[in-house]
Order: C-alpha cells, then sequence, then structure tokens
C-alpha cells in the first residue's frame, strides 16, 4: 500500500474543502513518484461517501468506523493513524494545515519517528523525494524543505491548492484500527452560528481592526461582506477589545488565511497580521494613514475614511445583483 495517503477531514458527516484540496495536491505529488493516492477516514456513517474522494483523484479509501471516530478526538485519531501508517508504509503522508491538522501533524511525526514539514503552500518531487515549500520568518522568506526520514509529512496551507475534480471513484475499504487512548472526554459541542462561512476556507474576507473604534461598527463590514458572500475576520486589536470573538482573528495568534480577496478595514498591517493574511491572492486595504503598513503589501489601497468608503462598497455590490 505504499505511495502517497492523504489523511481526510470532516465534519457533521461531510468531507471537508481542505480534504479535497489535499486529495489534489496528492495526486499531483503521486504522478511525478508513479505511485497511487490513498485516502484515509476514520469515521462514523461516513463509508457511502467515500467513494466520492475518487472525484479528486484518490484511488483507494481506507474506512475505519468507530464510535470513538465521530467526533474529532487527537488521542483517539493520532493513535489509529500511526497504526495505520506504520503497517502500510506510504512514502508520503499529506493533510490539511488546518487546525485539527496542526495538531495531529506534529503528534503524527512524533509517534513516527519522522519530521513534518507544516503550512506548506507548494509541493514539488525532486529525485523521487518530496519538497515542500513553506512560509518562514512571518512569511518573509519561503523554504524548500526536503525531509530525509520516512514517511515524509506535511500540511498544506488551506486555499492554496486547487481542490480539482478529476471524476472517477474510488475503491473503498473497510479496515480494523485501534484508536488510541483516549484521555479527554467531550462535553459538549458549540458551533457557530448557522450559515457562518470558515474563515480558512473562504474565498473572500473582510477585515476590521482598531480603526473600527467599537464592536457596534462591525455590522458595516457585515453588510459588505453579506452581499460578497464573504466572512468576517478581524485584527488581533479587535479581538482584544472584545469586539470580536477569537474565532475570527486572522494572524500569527489567529487563523492563517489565504482567500481570493482579502480586505483590510481599518487595520495598520501589523507584521503579525500580515503573517495571517499575506499570501491573499487579492488584497484591498482601507485605512485614512497614508503610513500604515498595510497599503505597502496591498494591491489596491484607498486612502480614506472606511466610515464612508466601506458602506459605498455596499451599496455598489447591491447593484451588481
Amino acid at each position: 500500500m505504499a505511495g502517497v495517503w492523504v489523511i481526510a477531514e470532516h465534519r457533521d458527516g461531510e468531507f471537508r474543502k481542505v480534504t479535497f484540496e489535499a486529495a489534489s495536491a496528492a495526486k499531483k505529488v503521486a504522478e511525478e513518484m508513479g505511485a497511487e493516492v490513498t485516502a484515509v477516514v476514520l469515521g462514523k456513517g461516513l463509508e457511502a461517501a467515500c467513494a466520492d474522494l475518487g472525484k479528486y483523484g484518490v484511488n483507494k479509501v481506507l474506512y475505519a468506523e468507530d464510535d470513538a471516530f465521530e467526533v474529532y478526538l487527537v488521542n483517539a485519531y493520532a493513535g489509529a493513524l500511526a497504526g495505520l501508517i506504520s503497517e502500510g508504509q506510504p512514502e508520503v503522508v499529506l493533510l490539511p494545515a488546518s487546525m485539527q491538522g496542526k495538531e495531529l501533524g506534529g503528534r503524527l511525526a512524533a509517534k513516527l519517528d519522522t519530521s513534518i514539514a507544516v503550512d506548506c503552500t507548494k509541493l514539488a518531487v525532486e529525485d523521487g523525494r518530496l519538497k515542500a515549500t513553506r512560509p518562514i520568518y512571518a512569511g518573509k522568506v519561503y523554504a524548500d524543505v526536503l525531509i530525509k526520514s520516512s514517511p515524509q509529512i506535511a500540511s498544506l496551507r488551506p486555499n492554496v491548492f486547487d481542490a480539482d475534480e478529476v471524476g472517477g471513484e474510488a475503491v473503498v475499504e473497510t479496515v480494523s484500527v485501534t484508536p488510541g487512548e483516549i484521555k479527554t472526554k467531550q462535553i459538549e459541542v458549540l458551533k457557530e452560528a448557522e450559515g457562518k462561512i470558515d474563515l480558512t476556507e473562504a474565498t473572500i474576507i473582510v477585515s476590521g481592526g482598531r480603526g473600527m473604534k467599537d464592536a457596534d461598527n462591525f455590522s458595516i463590514i457585515e453588510a459588505l461582506a453579506a452581499e460578497l458572500g464573504a466572512a468576517v475576520g478581524a485584527s488581533r486589536s479587535a479581538v482584544d477589545a472584545g469586539w470580536r470573538p477569537h474565532s475570527d482573528q486572522v494572524g500569527q495568534t489567529g487563523k492563517v488565511v489565504t482567500p481570493n480577496m482579502y480586505i483590510a478595514c481599518g487595520i495598520s498591517g501589523a507584521i503579525q497580521h500580515l503573517a495571517g493574511m499575506g499570501s491573499s491572492k487579492l488584497i484591498v486595504a482601507i485605512n485614512k494613514d497614508p503610513d500604515a503598513p498595510i497599503h505597502t503589501k496591498a494591491d489596491y489601497s484607498c486612502v480614506a475614511d472606511l466610515f464612508d468608503v466601506v458602506p459605498a462598497m455596499t451599496e455598489e455590490v447591491k447593484k451588481l445583483d
């Protein structure tokens, strides 16, 4: 079963977009290595959906069903996956650099006595080995990483790799695994508001910073986001002020995002914030301070009062409907 393996991520009975991105990236790596792609799915009630992973280049799915896998718990997952990987001996293991993937990837690398390249933005094959490119020093430099040990593990930054549908259906093989020792107990699941877009998977994000002045003013951000079908983000200063929940924070100590468009409203552009959104494909900055660092990073800058600009943008977007 050697080859390229993908650790699938799911929520509420559905595979997440980051899983499709990782599968598509795995297919390209596998083609260069002359190997096949295997997805590993730990869950409950997901067997019928597993074959659909073939649409994204997966040849085979190893599916393990257990009550312990219904909700993600790192000890249960890490122990089971380490056992499967040790037995299957894949050359490469890929997983999303999501909140779950960041926690799980490090545990797996430790259990398997190997290394992991985290938050990768590019993959290639060099002399039959995986070469991963990842940002360092808050995104100021990109490093090429070659992992000498085996398996080679890499986590992939969400929204960077395309989820390409290639058609087809994966072969699903049910496997028996032993969950790792569960050392925590789930008491309650607190879900985001219905319909709220996940920041890490959003294609458009509208964020507010200290320039929003107070929590109530985020309503103008929310109005623009609603018209654009975007997610709402915030800088650390806005979160620290209690204007937005920590789940909305973008930056080095929040979430790293890579949307197609990032609109920064009243955000100065401290290096910690830029580390979380600097790889966005298009950056729009609205800040009345002409010397704000965000302007040097932006593709389009508007040196003006956001309370004049943002409502005007919302009205113009409405006209496009």
